[in-house]
C-alpha cells in the first residue's frame, strides 16, 4: 500500500466518521474478548485505545469497568465524537504509525484499527507497542488471516485492510517482548473477527 493509500483511510474516516459511528452501534460484539483482556489488568489501571474512534462502545465499557482510558485516532472527526461521548477521558490526534506518547500503559488495544495498515506498516508497529507497554501489559488487536490486502467499503467508498501471516505475528510479538495468550481465527461470536491477545514479558524476563 502506498503512502497515498494509507492517507486515504484516515481521510475516509474524517469524511464518514458520523456514518461509521451510526453503523458501529453500541452493541459489544467483542464483550468476551474485552473480558479476557481485562482479566490480565490490575483494576483501575491505564489503557491505551489505539484507533479509538468515537469511544463507543469499547472505551465507554472500559471506563465503566474502572479503567483510565486514553484514546488516540488520526481522524479529528472521530476524536470530536470521542470527546463528546467520554468528556472525562484523554484523547490525542495521532497517526498510530507515529505513536510516541512518552508513557507506558497496563493495556493496549487496537481493535478494528491496526488492520487498516499495510503489512510493512504493521511490522513497524510492534516496537511502538512495546515502547508503550508496562511489564505484564496486555495487548489485543484484530487482524486478517494471511498476508495480503483486502478492500472493504464504508458508505460506498473503498476501505483498505492489510494483514501479515499468523506465524509472522507470533514472531514479531515474541521479538518485541510479548507472549501470545490467545489467538482465534474468525471468531463467530465476534462477527468473524480474527483476534490476538498477548502479554508483555515481566521485568524479570526483560
Amino acid at each position: 500500500m502506498t503512502a497515498r493509500a494509507s492517507r486515504s483511510v484516515v481521510d475516509l474516516y474524517q469524511r464518514q466518521g458520523a456514518a461509521w459511528a451510526a453503523l458501529r452501534t453500541t452493541r459489544l460484539v467483542e464483550a468476551k474478548w474485552l473480558d479476557r483482556f481485562c482479566t490480565l489488568l490490575p483494576g483501575g489501571t491505564a489503557i491505551l485505545d489505539i484507533g479509538c474512534g468515537s469511544g463507543l462502545p469499547i472505551a465507554r465499557d472500559l471506563t465503566r469497568r474502572g479503567f483510565d482510558v486514553t484514546g488516540v485516532d488520526a481522524a479529528e472527526t472521530m476524536l470530536v465524537l470521542f470527546r463528546q461521548n467520554l468528556p472525562d477521558m484523554t484523547a490525542h490526534r495521532c497517526d498510530m504509525r507515529q505513536l510516541a506518547l512518552g508513557r507506558r500503559f497496563a493495556g493496549l488495544l487496537a481493535w478494528d484499527s491496526f488492520f487498516h495498515l499495510s503489512p510493512d506498516e504493521q511490522r513497524g508497529m510492534f516496537p511502538r507497542f512495546a515502547a508503550h507497554a508496562n511489564p505484564d501489559a496486555a495487548l489485543m488487536f484484530t487482524s486478517g488471516n494471511a498476508e495480503g490486502a483486502a478492500i472493504g467499503a464504508l458508505e460506498g467508498e473503498p476501505l483498505y485492510h492489510g494483514s501479515l501471516d499468523p506465524e509472522e505475528y507470533r514472531t514479531l510479538l515474541n521479538a518485541n517482548g510479548f507472549d501470545v495468550v490467545a489467538h482465534l481465527v474468525e471468531d463467530p461470536d465476534s462477527r468473524n473477527r480474527t483476534v490476538w491477545l498477548a502479554r508483555r514479558h515481566s521485568a524479570e524476563r526483560d
